[in-house]
């Protein structure tokens, strides 16, 4: 493990921070925080991409699980908690710190996970028993999920809490999806030192979530850096195109909308029911067809109240008080067999599915029944990864396989560029302005470009910065 150390002045009882994921990359958010003879995590997240059960099985952690402290969750996302089941497999016994509603989401996702890592292990077994090899043992079962879930502990945002001695804990509203938090932590010292953790800003303009918080003061703060190096389309721009699309297919075919179950499903139906609305999905029925974003919505349903004030109202004036009551021509499909008569149908319907990056989930059964006529529409509303067949449609493929058949691609795809769920490069630039002092800034959660780039312009406005790097012990100075 390599030192940075930065100056020789007050570091604030020794301060110091590894990151160990998240570091030059946008996955596998954890960094750990070494302060007053105590170590704690900020988030335990999960690599992504490649082949999921090697990916995990040759995990291994920078640290020794069971001499950490405790865990600070910035909000549930797999590659800010993925890991943490396996945390607990490894011995790791003390408090998980997080809003309420991340609890409520980590016990629908990491089940999830847990459920589809045991599948595709239980599948390579098979293969390596076929091939004369041995088995592997998974490295984290569904026990480990309940005692993850048993070790968290819920707190409102601006709540303070003693995470242990001398070290406070509180959260801020961070805008990204339902429940996700800045964490600003309180060193005691002569004088107290505030180190802040971005987690994931949302952006401004996003629907149903609230605008990114800001801690009133810093001396160092963690600050995520995805979208560092370019901004994103407006949601008004992105929302007319949407309406674009609604009018040109004009009820002659089917949209598929592929998306993922947190947050951007809520988004869409909530955009949906402002086009119902105001009278522009005459003859459209809107079928949700995932168990998961059904399970999810309705925790953003129960956490209404949380979300922004604004789109509470919008909906209240219609007398809503779910997303489903916003848009009554949504029907839900949670079942096999309700998900299956969806394809009786050959006009006028609008199919939200997952995975978001048709990877997996109903949408791939979706796409093997209408992706090759032309009078369907396939609507892209988030990030399409390298390696996932949702990027080989963005990127113009004639003829994809599933289920081992070739299918023609004919049906008129489009990319609607403004759903991003992070904060763009100038709402970062303006987050890190609004400190009312001049912290430190180090950046994490960025591809080497959004990095450097962010860095430059965070330095052009006089701020001291500098970028993690993975592995690398960085010991503040606060001189």
């Amino acid at each position: 493990m390599q030192n940075e150390n930065v100056g020789t002045g007050d570091r604030a009882g020794a301060l110091t921070i590894t990151s160990h994921g998240a570091a030059g990359e946008v996955t596998g958010s954890c960094h750990q925080v070494a302060v007053a003879g105590r170590q704690l995590l900020l988030d335990c997240g999960m690599h992504q991409g490649g082949d999921a059960v090697k990916r995990l099985q040759d995990e291994q952690f920078g640290f020794v699980p069971r001499q950490i402290d405790a865990v600070v969750l910035s909000h549930a996302h797999l590659d800010h908690s993925g890991l943490l089941p396996l945390l607990v497999a490894e011995g790791f016994g003390g408090p998980i710190y997080c809003t309420g509603p991340t609890l409520n989401l980590l016990a629908i996702m990491l089940e999830d996970a847990a459920n589809l890592y045991q599948r595709d292990l239980d599948h390579s077994n098979l293969r390596r028993k076929r091939a004369g090899r041995a088995t592997l043992k998974p490295r984290y079962t569904l026990e480990h999920v309940r005692q993850v879930l048993e070790q968290c502990q819920p707190m409102e945002y601006h709540e303070q809490e003693a995470v242990f001695s001398g070290v406070s804990l509180r959260f801020h509203d961070a805008g990204h999806i339902l429940g996700s938090a800045v964490v600003e932590l309180t060193i005691a010292g002569e004088p107290d030192r505030t180190l802040v953790f971005s987690g994931d800003l949302g952006a401004n303009e996003r629907v149903l979530m609230r605008c990114p918080e800001v801690p009133e003061r810093a001396d160092l703060v963690l600050m995520e850096s995805t979208y560092g190096d370019r901004d994103h389309r407006s949601q008004e721009d992105t929302m007319g195109e949407l309406e674009q699309i609604i009018a040109q297919a004009n009820n002659d075919g089917v949209i598929m909308m592929p998306a993922f179950a947190v947050g951007r499903t809520q988004e869409l139906l909530f955009h949906l029911g402002c086009l119902y609305h105001r009278g522009l999905l005459g003859g459209w029925h809107v079928f949700l067809d995932s168990p998961m974003a059904l399970e999810v919505t309705g925790l953003y349903d129960q956490w209404l109240d949380a979300l922004d004030e604004q789109d509470q109202r919008v909906m209240a004036h219609y007398g809503a008080r779910t997303l489903q009551d916003f848009l009554p021509v949504l029907t839900p499909t949670p079942s096999v067999e309700e998900s299956m008569q969806i394809n009786r149908i050959e006009r006028g319907a609008i199919i939200i599915a997952g995975s978001g990056m048709c990877n997996g989930g109903r949408i791939r059964h979706h796409l093997k029944h209408r992706l090759w006529q032309s009078r369907n529409h396939l609507v892209f509303t988030g990030y399409q990864a390298r390696g996932t067949l949702g990027r080989r449609l963005v990127d113009g493929a004639t003829h994809i396989r599933m289920f081992g058949q070739r299918y023609a691609v004919k049906a008129q795809l489009h990319t609607l560029g403004g759903f991003s769920a992070h904060a763009g490069r100038h709402e970062l630039l303006a987050w890190a302005n609004k400190f009312e002092d001049s912290p430190q800034f180090r950046l994490v959660h960025g591809e080497p470009e959004a990095l450097q780039s962010l860095a430059n312009a965070l330095a052009d406005l006089g701020k001291r910065v500098t970028v993690a790097e993975q592995g690398v012990t960085f010991v503040p100075d606060f001189t």
